[in-house]
């Protein structure tokens, strides 16, 4: 058995199984068909998943030369906003003679399938977003450098965080509603443990806060219209006094599901409620009318997660400093009605 506060070896994985290293190297390298039998096989693999091995993927670049290849791991694929980052991320390391190989997570958000569950994978780092955290379970931080978007610097998987100025998104957004006259919130929150939606929630309450008069009520929903639209409903219907004025929506699909509700209940887009996203998907043009909507640079976002691994990789120091958000004033908002 491996001693305590050391990773485990393969010879560790073939004393387990009862079996010889060689056995062993065969069976991880999935090389194992013809020379030893299912059974072993299994029993191989049981006794590398029960003591926690992994290949050592930083010694055998080593003796192989870099791949020259980067995992990108994001949610499933709902928005076209990581596609965006992986367009970002793929234009750097091209040019630098690397590939990107995008890696979602099946539910969106939560645990994935162990992307080194054959050790045959062979990758030079890996470059993650906060919101699919959990998938990083398979993943050993000290074997690869790591990248981590969208995540908190102080308490990130990697050395490395590279951020978005969602903060400041948050501010511009009640900026504009407070400057409309709007003193009535309701916010319209992703139903996501991720540390950007915290920090969304964070600042427009602070912010709202320095304002006397104000108030701020908060719906969760997770990320898609049906559900949105079902938060909305149950919000703007519950006896919880004065109707907002305003709805801040942490994401434009939400958004979107918000705008069916308000007509389900015969209001009205901007006149009797305005209404805000983030993202500038899209779908934000196609909405009637138009969203006002934080836009996000998600080209450049991947541009940086590429550069800053790019950096970590050849011992530099990568570049500091959050990405600007831009607010994109459209007509979802107006002047608060009395």
């Amino acid at each position: 058995m491996a001693r305590a506060g050391t990773r485990p070896t393969s010879r560790d994985v073939a004393q387990a199984a009862g079996v010889s290293q060689a056995a062993v190297s065969l069976v991880l390298g999935d090389k194992w068909r013809g020379r030893v039998s299912e059974t072993t096989a299994e029993r191989v693999r049981e006794a590398a998943r029960e003591l926690g091995y992994r290949p050592n993927l930083a010694a055998r670049n080593l003796r192989l030369g870099r791949t020259r290849t980067v995992l990108l791991v994001v949610p499933a694929l709902t928005t076209e906003f990581f596609g965006g980052v992986y367009t970002g991320a793929a234009r750097v390391a091209a040019r630098h003679g690397f590939g990107v190989v995008l890696y979602p997570s099946p539910e969106g958000v939560g645990p994935a399938r162990d992307p080194f569950a054959s050790a045959q994978a062979a990758l030079d780092g890996v470059i993650a977003s906060s919101m699919a955290a959990d998938a990083l379970s398979a993943i050993r931080g000290d074997q690869l450098p790591l990248v981590m978007l969208d995540s908190d610097p102080r308490g990130s998987h990697g050395a490395v965080t590279v951020n978005l100025d969602i903060g400041d998104g948050a501010r511009q957004v009640a900026d504009h509603l407070l400057a409309l006259g709007h003193r009535h919130f309701l916010h319209l929150a992703a139903d996501v443990p991720s540390w950007t939606f915290e920090v969304r929630a964070q600042e427009l309450a602070a912010r709202l806060a320095t304002v006397a008069g104000t108030t701020l009520r908060t719906a969760a929903a997770p990320i898609s219209i049906e559900g949105a639209l079902t938060a909305t409903e149950a919000a703007l219907t519950a006896p919880q006094g004065r109707r907002p004025t305003a709805l801040v929506c942490d994401d434009d699909k939400l958004a979107a599901g918000a705008y069916k509700a308000l007509r389900r209940l015969g209001l009205r887009v901007p006149d009797d409620i305005s209404v805000t996203g983030v993202d500038d998907l899209g779908l934000a043009t196609a909405l009637d009318p138009e969203l006002t909507t934080i836009r996000l640079d998600a080209e450049t976002f991947g541009e940086r997660g590429m550069a800053a691994l790019l950096a970590v990789l050849e011992g530099r120091t990568p570049e500091e400093g959050d990405i600007p958000v831009e607010l994109v004033v459209r007509g979802s908002t107006a002047p608060a009605t009395p």
